[in-house]
């Protein structure tokens, strides 16, 4: 889809409010695009989000961990963060082998999308992984998981009811049915 406009807002000023690691935050000084003074607040991540969804005879794996920001346990793909300087595929291989212990013969990107693009520029991609081979699981010292195998119905159903509510793995869920749907999976 092409852009039908361009910016309608004037930036003024900016100033850095926080920076740690993984994100940074500035806050814009802003003409709005009714021509009136405001603030916008934009959280800068220095990774982009990389999830990767194992795929096997109709079943994939869920990743169960406690999300401190949300105060409690959420199951997702495994997913993590990529740094500029490494492929995103070099990425979803990673985090897939850290943290379920599989190694894939085959990854397709089949999701990119940004996260919450209000107040952030965080980018995602999501991958398929198949041709999958077992090993062990290496997570890093913050990760407490549990690794779950599920029909790709129960996935679903899980997000339908909203017990999986982590956005990459919905959209990555969502997308797997789809494919499904048109005989590609």
């Amino acid at each position: 889809m092409a852009d039908d406009e361009g910016n309608p807002f004037t930036k003024r000023g900016t100033r850095q409010v926080y920076d740690n690691a993984w994100i940074r935050v500035r806050e814009d000084e802003i003409l709005t695009p009714a021509g009136k003074p405001g603030i916008y607040g934009v959280v800068e991540f220095k990774n982009r989000a990389v999830g990767v969804v194992p795929y096997e005879n109709g079943e994939i794996w869920l990743v169960g961990q406690w999300r401190y920001p949300l105060g409690s346990y959420s199951w997702e793909i495994p997913e993590g963060g990529s740094p500029a300087a490494e492929e995103l595929e070099a990425t979803a291989r990673r985090e897939l082998k850290e943290e379920t212990g599989l190694v894939a013969r085959k990854l397709e990107r089949i999701v990119e999308m940004h996260l919450s693009n209000s107040v952030s520029d965080e980018y995602a991609a999501v991958f398929l992984a198949t041709g999958l081979t077992q090993g062990a699981a290496e997570p890093e010292e913050t990760e407490r998981l549990k690794i779950r195998k599920v029909t790709l119905d129960e996935a679903y159903a899980l997000v339908s009811r909203g017990a999986i509510t982590d956005s990459l793995s919905v959209a990555a869920i969502l997308k797997l049915v789809l494919l499904r749907h048109e005989g590609r999976l």
